[in-house]
């Protein structure tokens, strides 16, 4: 199982400060790598776990939508840690109105972030890949809400920043091909985190009434996937979008 570890490897998590993005910073140190935390907020306590495990952990707060920030960020990653081999993008953010109602802004907020930003930072991370021809593995997070309609919220914005997120990822997978790095894509489902809970209280029992697994995914369910394919286990696997939603987009 020793293909799976990921020793001394330099990995950056957007989106790290709580979430998603702080299980799997803390599964990529578990499984030996130093990690860069991106995010609007200081990622304290992440660091703080991250250290425990006798790893190194750097907190950048940036806005990830700002092209001139995510520039400098990673430079200021590659001064810490001399180079990147894997990619987490995970930040992103949801506006629930229907169509008629949501304003220009909101739509424009929610594709910066989702679809924009992880664009932005995916180029900036290739770019050092590139640069350092060692290759590497970047995961972006999609979403099942690329592949399906929501129901009964909606967010047409959101569903269509992820599924554009699905098809930027297999671009970018046809294209850095020739420099060794791999690019793949996570769909989580309904995942218990401070973005989803606040629906689930109220939708929960129409989300899952008809749902295989019938209960929210758990942050920590994802992070087997992420070290797969962050690590050299996944070696000939690229341009993926692998669905993990207990079943949901099934029925």
């Amino acid at each position: 199982m020793e293909s799976f570890m990921l020793t001394d490897r330099k990995a950056v998590v957007t989106g790290g400060a709580g979430g998603i993005g702080q299980s799997i910073a803390l599964a990529f140190a578990e499984m030996g790598a130093d990690v860069a935390l991106l995010d609007l907020h200081e990622a304290i306590d992440t660091v703080d776990r991250i250290e425990k495990l006798g790893r190194r952990a750097f907190s950048y707060t940036v806005d990830v939508t700002d092209e001139p920030s995510v520039i400098r960020v990673f430079e200021e990653i590659l001064r810490d840690l001399s180079t990147i081999d894997i990619l987490f993008n995970g930040a992103g953010i949801c506006i629930v109105a229907p169509a008629q109602e949501m304003s220009y802004d909101q739509w424009k907020k929610v594709v910066s972030v989702d679809l924009n930003a992880t664009f932005l930072v995916a180029r900036e991370a290739g770019r050092a890949m590139i640069r350092s021809g060692r290759g590497g593995s970047i995961i972006n997070v999609a979403s099942m809400s690329g592949h399906i309609v929501n129901q009964p919220q909606h967010h047409s914005g959101y569903n269509a920043a992820k599924a554009g997120v699905i098809q930027l990822t297999k671009s970018l997978a046809v294209e850095w091909a020739e420099y060794g790095i791999r690019v793949n894509a996570m769909s989580p489902g309904y995942i218990a985190t401070p973005m989803t809970l606040p629906g689930y209280e109220e939708l929960g029992d129409r989300w899952f009434s008809t749902a295989p697994m019938k209960r929210l995914g758990r942050p920590e369910e994802l992070q087997g996937l992420a070290v797969y394919l962050a690590s050299d286990a996944s070696t000939c696997v690229t341009g993926s979008d692998i669905v993990i939603d207990g079943g949901y987009t099934l029925v």
